[in-house]
């Protein structure tokens, strides 16, 4: 493997075509749907229903997106992936109808799954190498002002242009910002894999091989992808659902105040992740990561409706969002290392993929059914069963070094 650094104008490109790829494929959405739902005669709830059926489409296709990043590279991938971007917009907003509407939108969240995130981290792996770390944790925090960026962008626009111009706007956008950025990186990554060595190592958090059995390659791949769709689960639970659960458990339009410092918490979580994180194997920054949703839930319904525990649990979760998109990158890479690293993060993403697709629904389901209060805290519940995910990965990553430590005494 190559130890060079990803350099920064390549890093600092990508953020940008993570940005845009984010926002105009996924933020962008919410701003329009309403537009989009007259213009069809659909409710918005069916429009927003086409999209979980999309992510889920998303996900199924992300481990085969990951093998083409391992086999051809993941900036030819991402080429490909922006102009697919770029098509599918196009289809959105030429589709005549519901049926050609969710066919493109399908579309899109597919083409998504060669741009965005896993994608990225990918091109990050074969240009930088064993630097790959601290440079998933840079993307993130320059990424993670899609959402700041395209919700009002998206909304100035649609002053002045129809939804299916706003879409327009952004396909021409993909193909002339994102598509040369992704084909400038296809010809770095090919150059770095001249330079590497021709047998890839296993990078551990001190840059040592993890050596695992085959069988507890197995157990811990499985556990990996559990504690991740966990996190994706209650993520996405409560971020849609984020502002009507703060009005349900009585506090008014402050809620909707001490919701906008999620944003501002996520960035600060890989601002401090930045700083320190290498100071901690990205293990334990997943253990605390998945640490920090559930007691943010604890918070909130152990002092509803005060707002000072309101403020509490929003910042613990956007810490805890914040850190959970970090090590979704780092963690695969810390402990398999450089060698099918794209086809792990895709199944990585299939995984958040689908539970964050059901989970809106099914909180939905349970706060009818339940009421509010019970369910998150079975929410809650249910986000301790990925604690317990990440912390018997670093049980079992101990049991080969006890092994090898008792033989050597021996």
């Amino acid at each position: 493997m190559s130890d060079r650094k990803i350099p920064a104008a390549a890093l600092w490109a990508l953020g940008l075509t993570q940005i845009i790829g984010y926002g105009t494929l996924y933020y962008s959405f919410s701003i329009l749907v309403p537009s989009i739902a007259l213009e069809l005669a659909w409710p918005e709830q069916l429009v927003f229903g086409a999209l979980s059926a999309s992510l889920l489409a998303g996900g199924l296709f992300a481990p085969t997106a990951g093998r083409w990043a391992d086999r051809f590279g993941a900036g030819r991938v991402m080429t490909f992936g922006s102009a697919a971007a770029a098509a599918a917009l196009v289809a959105c907003a030429l589709a005549p109808g519901r049926v050609t509407f969710v066919l493109a939108l399908m579309a899109m969240e597919l083409a998504s799954a060669f741009v965005l995130y896993s994608a990225a981290f990918v091109a990050i792996v074969q240009i930088g190498g064993a630097k790959a770390q601290r440079s998933i944790t840079h993307l993130t925090l320059i990424a993670g002002f899609a959402s700041t960026l395209f919700w009002p962008l998206t909304a100035a626009l649609h002053e002045y242009l129809t939804w299916r111009e706003v879409y327009l706007v952004f396909a021409a956008v993909n193909v002339a910002v994102c598509l040369p950025i992704h084909a400038w990186l296809a010809r770095l990554s090919r150059r770095a894999d001249k330079n590497a060595s021709a047998t890839p190592a296993a990078i551990g958090s001190v840059g040592a091989p993890v050596a695992f059995t085959a069988r507890d390659r197995s157990r811990v791949f499985l556990l990996m992808l559990g504690g991740f769709a966990v996190e994706g689960f209650v993520l996405s639970s409560i971020l849609v659902h984020m502002v009507p659960l703060t009005t349900a458990l009585g506090l008014g339009s402050a809620g909707l105040v001490v919701t906008t410092l999620f944003g501002p918490s996520q960035v600060a979580s890989r601002l401090i992740n930045m700083l320190f994180g290498g100071l901690l194997a990205q293990a334990w920054l997943a253990v605390i990561g998945a640490t920090l949703l559930p007691l943010g839930l604890v918070a909130l319904l152990a002092t509803t409706p005060s707002v000072a525990g309101a403020i509490a649990f929003v910042i613990l979760f956007g810490l805890g969002s914040g850190l959970a998109s970090i090590v979704g990158g780092t963690l695969p890479l810390e402990l398999f290392g450089r060698e099918r690293y794209g086809a792990r993060l895709g199944w990585v993403t299939a995984a958040r993929q689908f539970s964050s697709a059901l989970a809106p629904f099914a909180l939905a389901m349970a706060m009818a059914g339940m009421g509010v209060q019970p369910s998150l805290w079975l929410t809650a519940a249910v986000g301790m069963l990925g604690i317990l995910a990440f912390s018997a990965i670093i049980l079992i990553r101990r049991q080969p070094l006890a092994s090898v430590m008792l033989t050597s005494a021996n």
